[in-house]
Formats: structure tokens, sequence, C-alpha cells
């Protein structure tokens, strides 16, 4: 099974992007995606539809935010909408699918770069979903959580660590969280592969940080232990310029 995941800042941009054509030629056996900033009725599924993909959709209750959503060309044998908490259900956070003995988790973490009240909620935020896959990796072991984590796990996950002291996705508090999720039985699969430095998935659209590569990693597939011996490959797809994202992928036999 092949897995990609891309935040793309907004669906119906991306769609002018030859979005579509991307997607026909990556050709994943399902896609998750975060940040669609469209309601339901604003996305025209039919172009994922020819291409044999069927669309599940998470929509934030606020127009034109966040929203993720998981196309998928077998169909699950289950989706759930949300982690059961209403107030972030209502920003369109998260979506499952379950496969087989597999589950996909989408989730768009919280960014807390536009101050404190929303670092506040981001914080809030990592302290429920980590309960929300803990009790789901008790019913479900095999998981894949993939999404957009606005967190660098490493210094070696973003563009001069020396400087980003004190920055929300680089916090020591949101490090520490993935260092108790990888502790806990979580993979970075992308790691597992590839130990490269320079490695993003995110650049600013300012100072042409793309260009120069001043990026952070911090969209992920991360997978549970019992997987380990089903990764056969994860990597960063950079060429894709839909976004200020790229997306990441990973397979599994």
């Amino acid at each position: 099974m092949k897995i990609i995941s891309y935040n793309v800042n907004g669906i119906r941009a991306a769609l002018t992007k030859d979005f579509t054509e991307w997607l026909e030629s990556e050709n994943p056996d399902v896609l998750c995606l975060q940040e669609t900033k469209a309601q339901p009725d604003q996305i025209d599924t039919m172009l994922f539809a020819r291409l044999g993909y069927t669309s599940y959709l998470h929509s934030a209750q606020k127009k034109g935010y966040s929203g993720v959503a998981i196309l998928s060309k077998d169909a699950p044998d289950n989706v759930v909408i949300g982690m059961q908490h209403e107030g972030f259900d209502a920003e369109g956070r998260v979506i499952r699918a379950d496969f087989g003995d597999l589950t996909i988790v989408c989730v768009y973490i919280p960014s807390g770069s536009s101050g404190g009240i929303r670092q506040a909620v981001k914080m809030e935020f990592l302290k429920e979903f980590a309960v929300f896959i803990k009790n789901l990796r008790k019913i479900r072991p095999n998981i894949v959580v993939c999404g957009d984590y606005n967190i660098c796990h490493k210094p070696i996950d973003i563009n001069h660590p020396e400087r980003q002291k004190g920055v929300s996705g680089f916090l020591p508090e949101e490090r520490d969280w993935l260092d108790q999720y990888e502790t806990s039985g979580m993979i970075d699969s992308f790691r597992m592969f590839d130990q490269r430095s320079e490695q993003y998935s995110w650049w600013s659209y300012l100072g042409g940080a793309r260009f120069r590569n001043a990026g952070w990693r911090i969209d992920y597939h991360w997978v549970s232990e019992p997987l380990r011996q089903r990764l056969k490959t994860a990597a960063i797809l950079s060429e894709a310029v839909h976004s200020d994202h790229c997306p990441v992928m990973v397979e599994l036999i």
C-alpha cells in the first residue's frame, strides 16, 4: 500500500496547479490531505472519482479553515470523523479509515505560531490526541498516523536550529511530546530510511525559503511498532509545488 500525506494549503487553489495530473502520476492507494480549507460542497470530488478515488471529507465549521480528507482507491471498512472531542472536531482536524487490519489516521495538528492563545490550544490538542491514539491502538494496533504535525522533532529536521529557540514548532515541550510519542511505540517512518540532513516538507513563502531550502520537516507518517516489518520505503516528494508544503510518502508491504 502506497500512502501519501499532503498539506495542500487549500484544495481549491491546488486544483488550479495541475493537482489532479500530479495525483494521477503518483497514483497512491490512499491520499491524506490537510488544510483543505473548503466545505464539502466546494470540493469537486468527481475530479478524484475519475481517477478511481472515493473521497471522505471532514471540514471545519469555520469556512476557509483547516479541514482534512482521505481519498482511497479501495473502499475502507470503516471511516470515523473526528476524535470525539467537540471543540477540536469542529475545526476539522482528524479523520480515520480502517482497511482490514490497518488503520490510517489523517491529522492536522494546530499551529501555535500566531501567539500564546493558539499555542495553548496546540498543547491541549497534543494532550488529547495522545490519549486518542493510545486508546485507538488498544483496539487497532496496526496504525499509520500521518499528516501535518506542526512540530520539528530534532535539530536535523529544521534549518539553522540554533536560530529557532523559542519558536512555535520547535519548542522543547512540543519536541518532548514527540519524544514520548516515539517512546510509546510509534516510528518516524522517514527516518527509518533516510538519515540525511536538510530534508524538509515545509518552507515559508517569504524570502525565497524554498529556493534556499530553508525549511522544516513537520509532515510525517508515524507508524506503530507492529508495522515495522511491513515498512518498504518512505520519502519526501519535494518536487510537488502545489503548496508551501510538499507531500510525504510511505509504502507498506
